[in-house]
């Protein structure tokens, strides 16, 4: 099985290689949009084992900011996790669509929010124990409110913070969705320089 993502760089090269190489794959559950495998591997020692993961088709985070200190946010509900969340606006990766158009498409649908300055900052690994999703952040200058085009089903409320509110609120406990704090904290550190 190919690995989708790039290989980690920077690692020191006096470390060892801990690959484990897929022997075969079973497809165990089926969902509509996730798929739950148990892999056959040969570990480094050349000794078998089992590992079950979730494959997932991508996602991407929104950061859209209104000016240059403020973004747009989602509060909604949670099932799997039973509350409410605060949230950047995201949505998973369609069967062929280029992670850019599923963030320009799921900025407008969720929020009404659209821009035409967009730019990459960078890939993160949420679950790398049991998955391997990824997701991949985007920033959305200069946002302009058009009216949102949410799915059948879909409820959320769009409100706004401030760079500095949004990090005192991770601080707090108050936004604990992971893909938003791991955003925030690295707009904040990177990208307000």
């Amino acid at each position: 099985m190919k690995n989708p993502l790039p290989p980690v760089n920077g690692l020191p090269d006096n470390l060892p290689d801990l690959t484990e190489q897929h022997v075969e794959t079973e497809a165990v559950v089926q969902g509509k949009f996730i798929t739950l495998h148990t892999d056959r591997i040969r570990l480094p020692d050349g000794t078998f084992a089992h590992r079950e993961y979730v494959r997932h088709p991508g996602a991407v985070v929104i950061a859209a900011f209104i000016d240059d200190d403020t973004l747009v946010f989602e509060h909604q509900y949670r099932y799997a996790m039973g509350r409410h969340f605060i949230e950047l606006p995201a949505g998973k990766i369609d069967d062929g669509e280029a992670p850019l158009a599923t963030a320009k498409r799921e900025l407008q649908e969720e929020t009404g929010y659209i821009s035409d300055e967009w730019q990459f900052a960078v890939t993160l690994n949420p679950t790398i124990g049991y998955a391997n999703e990824h997701i991949d952040l985007y920033i959305a200058k200069k946002v302009a409110f058009v009216g949102h085009r949410r799915d059948i089903g879909e409820f959320l409320e769009v409100f706004t913070l401030s760079m500095d509110d949004a990090v005192a609120r991770i601080g707090r406990g108050e936004i604990t969705d992971t893909k938003t704090a791991f955003s925030i904290l690295w707009l904040d550190k990177f990208y307000r320089r």
